[in-house]
């Protein structure tokens, strides 16, 4: 059975844990990436891939800084409730801000209260250590169109 090494195709699912071990997110869709090509995962996660088999679970904890980067104070904003649409008059809600260059964030109603709404740009995970819990369900070759494309093409198991 082969070990995850660059190169090579790795399936795997994943949860994402606070300090106090409760769950924040959890993926049990399979994630296919080509160990190295660039996939989007946090480097430590591929570090810790590395040398791991279909079956195993790998645990890591990243640092803010490698995952979600800091809290920034700047991407927060508070605003008097009538100046703010009703439909976004809700924690939860989601806005789309688009600034002078063109680009776009997302903000969250973070808070209400005083008669005052929070918007956080922040991701929701920002600032904290997270620890992931990553199960690894296939390692393989990469096919000759995925290698080409830079990712798997498909389900774990397809090819």
């Amino acid at each position: 059975m082969p070990k995850a090494r660059k190169g090579l195709v790795v399936y795997f699912t994943y949860s994402i844990q606070g300090e106090d071990g409760e769950v924040l997110e959890q993926n049990d869709l399979p994630i296919g990436i080509i160990l190295g090509a660039g996939s989007g995962v946090f480097e430590k996660i591929e570090e810790a891939i590395e040398g791991h088999g279909a079956g195993e679970t790998v645990r890591v904890t990243l640092e803010p800084e490698e995952a979600f980067g800091p809290h920034r104070e700047e991407l927060t904003c508070t605003q008097p409730i009538e100046q703010v649409p009703p439909q976004y008059r809700q924690v939860g809600a989601e806005v789309e801000f688009v600034n002078e260059r063109g680009e776009t964030r997302t903000f969250v109603v973070s808070r209400i209260e005083g008669g005052r709404v929070t918007l956080d740009g922040n991701h929701p995970l920002a600032g904290r250590r997270l620890r992931y819990v990553v199960r690894i369900l296939e390692v393989r070759r990469p096919t000759m169109s995925e290698v080409t494309a830079g990712q798997p093409l498909g389900p774990p198991g397809g090819h």
